[in-house]
Order: C-alpha cells, then structure tokens, then sequence
C-alpha cells in the first residue's frame, strides 16, 4: 500500500500550473472546463466556490495610484470590503489570519483565491486612485 503525501510546496506548485491551465481555457472559450474546476477543487477545497461567486459578481478590483503602488480590494459576500496583497497572498478577511496563518489547513482565503481566479480570466476591475486615497487604504490594513 502506499501513501501519498503532498507537501505545500507541491501543492503550490500545481496551483500554479493550475492558474496557467485558467487562463488559456477561459482565452480560448471563455470557460473552465469541469477537469480545471475539479483540478481546482482538489487542491484549493472549500474555498473554491466562494471565491467563483465572487469573480461572478465582479467584486474584485485593483487598484494603482500615480506613484506605481498597487493592491488589490475584494467585496466579500457580506459586502465588507477586504484589501489584499497577491505577492505575498495576504488578505485583511479574519479568514486568513485563522484558516491560512494559524491553522494553516488554506493556501489562501477565498479573497485571494478569487484574486488568482479573476486575473486569470481577465475579469479584474482596473481602478485609479490617488495617493491619498492609496495611503488611506494602506493605513486601515490590519
């Protein structure tokens, strides 16, 4: 018998492979098919179908400033906006901090997946903001 254990970093690394598998089947047909939705399944569980319902509802948006900086905000479903970092898969949502940091049973909170998701199939909103408005958002990250 033999038993398979999956280490985060490989786990990592088909998502990634995984996000490449998005974005060429959304180009190509403007869909996932059902092997990359139950690839994604498998490797990003629960938070799958709450990050899809977002992207749906186009509540992810990024958003640059003149001076080059960049962050990502999703609405959440309870429509409490969330600020985000993909570089470093960081997101405000408690979620995050428990089920992704604490726990660590989440590669990310269903914000960021949705992030992944949306950007992959060229479903992100582009928003312009100031510097002040940037520095405002910066300052209420928790």
């Amino acid at each position: 018998m033999f038993c398979f254990t999956f280490t985060g970093d490989v786990i990592k690394s088909v998502g990634e492979e995984l996000w490449k598998e998005v974005e060429n089947a959304y180009t190509d047909s403007g869909k996932i098919t059902d092997e990359i939705l139950s690839a994604l399944s498998f490797v990003y569980q629960s938070s799958l179908l709450p990050a899809l319902d977002l992207v749906d509802h186009r509540n992810v948006s990024h958003m640059t400033s003149p001076s080059g900086r960049s962050i990502y905000q999703v609405i959440g479903s309870s429509g409490t906006p969330y600020t985000c970092f993909t570089t470093s898969f960081y997101c405000s949502c408690p979620s995050f901090r428990y089920s992704v940091l604490m726990k660590d049973d989440h590669l990310m909170c269903k914000h960021v997946l949705a992030i992944k998701l949306s950007e992959a199939m060229k479903l992100t909103k582009a928003l312009e903001i100031t510097d002040d408005e940037m520095a405002t958002l910066l300052k209420t990250i928790e």
